[in-house]
């Protein structure tokens, strides 16, 4: 069994059920099956496509995503999902690191397409706008295994940002994904009557295999969003198309708790992941909805579900909730001893979710898969009844709308600049995005303090949500003996400008 073996055995069992509900458009699985394999045959037949290229799938939010995601592992290729946020260098890099050579777009992003061949003159590209175009497959391959893949196979490659300053490669095989699916379905008792809200990118962990994989695989439908200005839209497509399960990020059930809702909606239950849910938008959410809204927890590394609260409670505020099926927690210290409920350390992760490694880094690899546990570099602890609960980062990641952004990323760039002689990134909360960068800088003696310049030059080379709401000047930064940067220090420090906009001048 694999991911494309799954997908094909839906669409025999349900060809004429609307698999992607898109506006007034409606796309059943038959079709998209059939055009996922028409796919498969010419990315092998044009551009040679062997089992296990790595190949990018580069697209927003649209209903040709299933067909590219599904046609790319029928031809027993490895998926690259790009963020579509990201700049030219930083997909770059991604694509020669990967080692891809070929890219299934969109026309939408052809003006980046001599930059990104400059890198890499080998990289090919092919549009999804073509998809009709290629002769229709007429009828459903009757094989267990297109291209021979198997479940421990390689089928995805999710890159997360590390804090080295660049991205690493999670390895996800079909094995991966599909017991995550099946956790899922589990935990939230999914059937092929769901119709799940596609609202965050579909390019990221959580949404891709919550928000694709889970309902296309137990015969249910997506609603993927065409808009989501103004929020109403967003509420009128899950009440015009029957939404029933929500997965979204913290910011977005805040508006939802807050909005003018004419009619009831028909969901049956909302997630919360990509980052931590505040008490105060499960208090306000509670106060104004009928059906529960579960905080989750998860991570790129673990395909990437490993907690929820249960769908039948209890709810507890605050906690990510419990194991899903198949899937083991511990807090372990240092040493790696298992802590007692109560006791604060690393939370580990152990199942058949735990992804094979990292992308040719094999001792970043070894940093985090010990033993055949997954230390995930947060830290936390769990209670009496089995309940777990996140309180800290060992790493200094923050969460912008529920995307990962790694300071160090950041601090690399801003080295970059002329007359920047220290810097360093923090992040603050966000009432809107959960999290925001905050920059830090000393200049050379002599150099004007000019944030404009500084975040206009970010912003040639990161994604918008990356860059720094603000930049603060210091003297110098403030460090320990060992020349560590006191990064705590500036968290204080952040406190004081909270209030400021814009730049900011103090002293250290």
């Amino acid at each position: 069994m694999n991911l494309a073996t799954a997908f094909l055995n839906t669409a025999r069992t349900h060809p004429d059920k609307p698999a992607v509900l898109w506006g007034e458009a409606s796309f059943t699985y038959g079709p998209m099956a059939r055009q996922a394999v028409a796919l498969a045959r010419h990315l092998q037949e044009r551009f040679g496509l062997e089992p296990g290229a790595r190949v990018g799938l580069w697209l927003r939010n649209r209903p040709e995503f299933v067909p590219a995601l599904f046609g790319i592992l029928q031809a027993g290729a490895v998926v690259v999902p790009i963020n579509n946020f990201l700049k030219p260098g930083e997909v770059r890099f991604i694509l020669e690191d990967a080692e891809v050579d070929l890219v299934v777009t969109e026309a939408s992003m052809e003006a980046h397409f001599p930059e990104l061949v400059a890198g890499r003159p080998q990289l090919a590209f092919w549009t999804v706008e073509s998809l009709g175009e290629l002769p229709a497959a007429e009828s459903l391959p009757a094989g267990v295994e297109p291209a021979g893949r198997r479940e421990s196979d390689l089928a995805v490659i999710i890159y997360t940002s590390g804090t080295t300053g660049h991205p690493k490669g999670a390895m996800l095989s079909n094995g991966n994904l599909l017991h995550n699916v099946g956790s899922c379905r589990q935990m939230l008792s999914a059937v092929d009557a769901d119709r799940f809200v596609v609202i965050l990118p579909m390019f990221h962990s959580f949404m891709l295999t919550v928000g694709v994989f889970l309902p296309l695989l137990v015969g249910g439908s997506l609603i993927v969003v065409k808009s989501l200005h103004p929020p109403k839209s967003i509420l009128q497509e899950i009440v015009h198309h029957g939404g029933t399960i929500l997965p979204c990020i913290p910011q977005f059930f805040r508006t939802l708790a807050h909005a003018s809702l004419p009619v009831s909606l028909p969901l049956r239950l909302c997630i919360s992941g990509g980052a931590p849910l505040p008490g105060e938008i499960l208090r306000e959410f509670n106060a104004r909805m009928p059906m529960p809204l579960l905080e989750g927890y998860g991570l790129s590394e673990a395909s990437p579900v490993v907690c929820l609260n249960p769908v039948l409670g209890p709810w507890k505020a605050g906690s990510i909730g419990v194991p899903i099926p198949g899937v083991e927690v511990a807090v372990c210290n240092d040493a790696g001893e298992f802590l007692p409920p109560g006791v604060t350390g690393e939370i580990c992760v152990r199942g058949g979710n735990v992804m094979l490694g990292y992308w040719n880094q094999p001792e970043a690899t070894a940093q985090v898969l010990r033993h055949g546990w997954l230390l995930t570099g947060d830290v936390g602890h769990r209670d009496a009844e089995g309940y777990f609960y996140i309180t800290d980062r060992k790493k200094d990641m923050l969460l912008v709308n529920g995307i990962n952004v790694y300071p160090r990323e950041i601090e690399e760039v801003l080295y970059r600049l002329p007359g920047v002689r220290e810097a360093a990134v923090i992040g603050v909360p966000d009432s809107r995005k959960g999290e925001h960068p905050l920059a830090f800088v000393a200049l050379q003696e002599g150099q004007p303090d000019d944030a404009p310049s500084i975040l206009h030059f970010l912003r040639g080379h990161l994604a918008d949500y990356k860059i720094p709401r603000r930049v603060v000047f210091l003297n110098a930064l403030p460090r320990n003996a060992a020349g560590k940067v006191l990064k705590t220090v500036l968290r204080q420090q952040a406190g004081t400008a909270a209030g400021t906009q814009g730049a900011e001048t103090t002293g250290a």
